[in-house]
Formats: C-alpha cells, structure tokens, sequence
C-alpha cells in the first residue's frame, strides 16, 4: 500500500511541502510571524519559550523545535533568533540542518533590527517557496509513515465506537510496517497494567508503568489527584463515569499489537509498530509532542466536538457521535456513527478510517487545516526564571 508524499533528502517521506518559520525564542516572535504573513505555503511556529527554561525543559524546547525542523513536512526552514537567548538559532540550525534541507539564520541583533529583519526574512523564504514549489509528490510505501493518535473531547461514543475503529485502521497500519504514537500519559491511569502487559520487553513494561506512577506523583506534589481533574466537566456531561472508564476507552485506539518501544516526549521512535510517547493529557502538548517526534498524520477521535490542528501536520478529526457531526462539520472529517447505529461494524469502519488516512496523506485537506487551526504548545516541568 503507497500514499502519495514527499521525499526529503534524509531518506524520510512527508505528507505535506511546508517552509516553515521558527523563532527561536518568544522574543523573536513578532519579526517571525511578520516574515511569514500572507505568505503561501510557509507556516509561522508561534513558539514562546527559548529562554529562561530550567533543568529538562531546556533539552524539551529544544527537541520540540528542532523535532519541528526536520519533520519531513517540511521543505525547508528560516530561523529567527533575537540573539541572546538560551537556545540560539544557530545552534538550532545545526540540529536541524542534520536533515539535510535547506535551513537558514536570521539573528534580530545581528542584523539591525526588526524591520531589517523582516525584510531580509521574507526574501529568504520567497527563494525557499520557489524551490518548494519544485517539489512533486510521488508514490512512498505506508511503512514509512508514522502516525499519532489522540482523543480529546471525549464522550461515551468515543470508546465505544470511534477508538476501536481508529484501533483496527492502527492494527491495518502496523501490518504494513507503520510506525504508530500512542500518547496521553494520564489517560492510561487504570488501564495501564494493560498497556504493560502488551509491551515487548520488561524494559519498555517498566517504562510505562514508571511514567504512569510519575504523573500521579506529580499531580499529588501539587495537593492535587488526578482523578479530581479527569474525568473533565465535558467528559462526565458526555457520559464518561470514571478516570478507569476513560482509560480504558483510551487505549482501544491502539489497536491489538504489542507495544515495541516507549520513548519520552518529543523523540523519534526508532522502531515500527506501536510505540508509546509519555506526554500529558493537554491535547495541544501532546499533538506537538508527537509531531515533534516525526508523526507525519495524526488520527483525533472526539465525542463532544475538538476543533485543535497542528501547524505542519494534517490532523483527522473523527467522531461517532451523529449530533456532533451534524452540528460540527465544519471541524470533523469523519462520522463513524453507523457503528452504533448498527449499520456498519468496527472492522469495517477501521478499514475506512484507515483507507481516508491514505487519502489526507496523498494531499487532501483536513477540516483544520481549511480552517487554518495551526494549535503549538510545549510541555514543559518547571517555572521560567
């Protein structure tokens, strides 16, 4: 099975041809987004950290940014720094520039000023548009593709429906050599002795049931449990009784194969199969977490109605709730609600799913992307100093 991509010159194959425009730090922010303005085809990265990050949250900016850089959606990237950040541009060009693509430096300080910089910007990546433009799509086989999933908004249709439908499309992508991202961390709790039981290796067992009992720890370090938080308002309303139920509604959108590899937030799996990212729960984080980490595509099951998007990744927007649908459509992709109907099975709506993943994959617009919701967040563990 082929979808129609991008080679890169990494070896890597995207799904969509972006310039992409990246401050290296908050400071830097406004001449960036001005250097991509009306521009098509180049996305602004509105990143606001760089500097003043503490201890881990250092080595996170920094995977998410330069994660961003080489993901194979993108073409090719300018850098915008102020130039006295902790992170800077240069710094991040190098790592990025590992993927072999075109990636070039402007340093606000360095250069005069905003307006100087803005104009300089904006002739780099008109050149980058131009060479981006000569790009063609051609035929990649889907075991190259690694795909994230998530659930946000969730309702009772979510797992009794649209996550086992998203879990047998996963099962059908991981036969054909995919990688696939199951992340959410927190919405494992109560269900992850399952997830543990599924993994490879006693090593990558340990490593989920460790993240699990970390969020939780954390949660209590800060006078709160979890469970105060999760099921959310919009969750129980929609059905959900329990951070158990929701948890095991969850992970059905992992298919039935065994987990081959845990890794932390924002890397790159190494492997094929199912692969567990720790990140949080926030639907924004753990998208840019998993977008970070090379997802190409991203499968988003929602009950109640989620309108988030990436702003380099196609996200497709799933839902086996009929009224949802019905009222929603300018934000779902996808209704699956026969399944409850009794119209149509789990089988055959995961192969559909998994049939229309192709499709966004060769080119075609989600409902976010048309809707230009381009939502970036990054995880981070400690206060800014």
């Amino acid at each position: 099975m082929e979808f129609l991509g991008y080679r890169r010159p990494d070896g890597r194959a995207g799904t969509r041809n972006y310039v992409l425009v990246i401050p290296s730090v908050a400071c830097s922010q406004a001449a960036a987004r001005k250097i991509a303005e009306g521009l098509r085809g180049v996305v602004f990265l509105p990143n606001i950290m760089g500097c003043g990050q503490m201890g881990e949250d250092r080595q996170i900016v920094r995977r998410v940014l330069s994660g961003f850089g080489r993901n194979p959606n993108v073409c090719s990237v300018l850098i915008v720094g102020n130039g006295c950040e902790q992170l800077t541009a240069h710094s991040l060009a190098k790592e990025i520039g590992t993927s072999g693509k075109r990636v070039e430096v402007l340093v606000i300080q360095a250069v005069g000023g905003t307006r100087k910089t803005v104009q300089e910007g904006r002739k780099l990546v008109r050149s980058m548009i131009r060479e981006a433009s000569r790009e063609r799509r051609a035929p990649i086989a889907v075991s190259e593709l690694v795909v994230g999933l998530e659930c946000g908004a969730s309702d009772f249709t979510s797992g009794l429906a649209s996550n086992p439908a998203v879990g047998h499309a996963v099962d059908l992508l991981i036969r054909e050599g995919a990688a696939v991202i199951l992340s959410e961390t927190p919405e494992l709790i109560g269900a992850d002795h399952i997830m543990a039981r599924r993994a490879r290796t006693p090593q990558v067992a340990e490593r989920i049931s460790r993240a699990v009992r970390w969020w939780e720890e954390r949660a209590r370090a800060s006078g709160q449990d979890i469970r105060e938080g999760n099921p959310s308002p919009g969750n129980i309303e929609g059905g959900i009784t329990t951070l158990e139920e929701k948890s095991l509604g969850c992970i059905l959108k992992a298919g039935s194969f065994p987990v081959e590899q845990a890794i932390e937030y924002a890397q790159s799996p190494t492997k094929s199969g199912l692969i567990f990212m720790d990140t949080p729960a926030h639907d924004i984080e753990q998208l840019t977490g998993m977008v970070a980490g090379g997802a190409q595509i991203v499968l988003f099951t929602t009950g109640r109605g989620s309108p988030c998007g990436s702003p380099i990744a196609p996200v497709v927007k799933i839902t086996a709730n009929k009224e949802t649908y019905r009222r929603m459509r300018d934000i779902i992709d996808m209704d699956v609600s026969a399944i409850l109907e009794g119209k149509r099975s789990i089988r055959e709506e995961g192969e559909r799913i998994f049939r229309e993943l192709i499709v966004y994959a060769s080119g075609r617009l989600t409902k976010a992307e048309r809707l230009d919701q381009r939502d970036f967040a990054i995880f981070k563990m400690n206060p800014n100093i």
